[in-house]
């Protein structure tokens, strides 16, 4: 659980330390462009997105615990459920898989950092104008399954190592049991979670750029954003 909580800490500044490295290009608002201000938003949405989505008793915690294992494992994950008596036992687990959550989360982080870079935003001024979550719609389709095709063998490959003596015994009790299986259904999970929150955290900014008190995003969606 320290290492888990020491990349939760990691992944929250990965976005903070990334904003530093964007640089300002000519034209726009007090030299930058509109497709800085774009960029910034990502990484500042994401950024938040990850602190949100990682932190102790933030969603990995509260949701894995409540969908259950049968979501995550399948039809065998009904059966093994059922089978553990010990809440001890089931706690852990669901702890454990949190963490393979987390796992998904510390590599798709720097995935979007970069496609953020180096993604052409042509379209700028229209996501400036756009909807609450404009550019990170935009962003995920740029990407397609990028995320999660990263994510996902190295779930496979986390989930057959755990260490955890309640995990392994978990797995093995789960006869033909089918890892990559259980790592695409994680790794979908996560895919499908940090979207949709950098999709609210991207709405929230939009709707309040001046809580920011980044100068660049309270000028362009206080103010370009109506042009």
């Amino acid at each position: 659980m320290t290492e888990i909580l020491n990349r939760r800490t990691m992944l929250a500044g990965v976005g903070a330390s990334s904003l530093l490295l964007l640089p300002g290009c000519a034209g726009g608002l007090g030299g930058f462009s509109f497709t800085d201000a774009v960029r910034r938003l990502l990484l500042l949405s994401s950024e938040r997105a990850f602190a949100r989505l990682t932190a102790p008793g933030g969603y990995w915690d509260d949701q894995v615990a409540q969908i259950g294992l049968g979501n995550l494992l399948g039809t065998r994950g009904n059966v093994l459920s059922s089978i553990l008596t010990s809440q001890l036992f089931k706690t852990r687990l669901e702890r454990e898989f949190a963490g393979f959550a987390v796992e998904a989360s510390e590599r798709a982080a720097p995935i979007v950092v970069d496609a953020v870079r180096v993604i052409g935003l042509q379209s700028a001024v229209e996501l400036v104008r756009g909807g609450p979550s404009a550019a990170t719609d935009f962003l995920r389709a740029d990407l397609g399954s990028g995320l999660l095709d990263a994510m996902v063998p190295e779930l496979g490959r986390v989930i057959r190592i755990a260490e955890d003596p309640l995990v392994g015994q978990a797995i093995n009790a789960l006869a033909g049991v089918d890892v990559g299986g259980i790592a695409n259904r994680v790794g979908t999970r996560v895919n499908d979670a940090i979207w949709a929150e950098m999709g609210r955290e991207e709405s929230a900014i939009r709707a309040n750029p001046q809580s920011t008190n980044d100068p660049l995003l309270i000028g362009v969606f206080g103010l370009g954003s109506r042009l």
